[in-house]
């Protein structure tokens, strides 16, 4: 089943399948507690390397699976010249990860009896491994990725948003028609990169859940 809803820029072509980012969609994030956190270490530039719109080659390569945990951490201190321990990396970089929106997945699971659902996510190992073992704590029920059809983590296609490579190979390995493919995220600049891979989009800003602006798709 398809259907047609109000999407920036608006278009007529039927939605058939949605691709939707993790966090700020789905998991709430907060960068400020891992900037904070790191500022309390001694990283008093913590924005330089990585913001919701920015990452420097270090959390880049982190990000595309490009370089181990290990590899991060060390490199890390090289970068910053703080000597914190592995531990304490993990910690305040983990730091910006919060609570699943457990009424926003309750809508994946309508969704899902309607269209084709996939995540990606511009994520990495450390993050991953967290934020499946929060889903566990606080959902408790199945495995996270099972709501997707197919789940893409930017770690492991060696791919990260905004490129739009990236879009196109999640369309092309799933069959998928750019034009009937609706891309949520939160981040202006990723939503640019899938506009040009010729995906309809919808930003996701603050105060806006998918529960209520999906609506259309659901009572459709």
């Amino acid at each position: 089943m398809s259907s047609t809803m109000n999407i920036e820029p608006a278009m007529s072509v039927p939605v058939k399948n949605i691709i939707f980012d993790l966090g700020g969609v789905l998991l709430d994030i907060d960068f400020a507690k891992t900037r904070t956190a790191f500022q309390a270490a001694g990283v008093a530039n913590f924005d330089d390397y990585f913001q919701q719109s920015y990452s420097n080659p270090l959390f880049s390569d982190l990000e595309k699976g490009l370089i181990t945990p290990t590899e991060f951490y060390d490199l890390f201190r090289v970068n910053t010249g703080i000597m914190i321990s592995d531990t304490e990396i993990e910690s305040n970089w983990n730091a910006l990860l919060g609570n699943y929106r457990k009424a926003s997945l309750d809508t994946l699971s309508a969704l899902k009896k309607q269209y084709r659902l996939f995540l990606f996510s511009n994520t990495n190992l450390i993050h991953y491994q967290a934020f499946m073992e929060a889903f566990q704590l606080q959902v408790g029920a199945g495995h996270f990725n099972d709501y997707f059809e197919r789940a893409y983590y930017s770690h492991e296609m060696n791919h990260r948003k905004p490129e739009p490579a990236s879009f196109l190979f999640i369309t092309k390995e799933n069959k998928l028609v750019p034009g009937e493919t609706l891309f949520i995220d939160d981040t202006l600049k990723n939503i640019e990169g899938a506009k040009e891979a010729g995906l309809q989009t919808l930003w996701l800003q603050n105060g806006m859940l998918i529960e209520e602006v999906l609506k259309p798709l659901m009572n459709s």
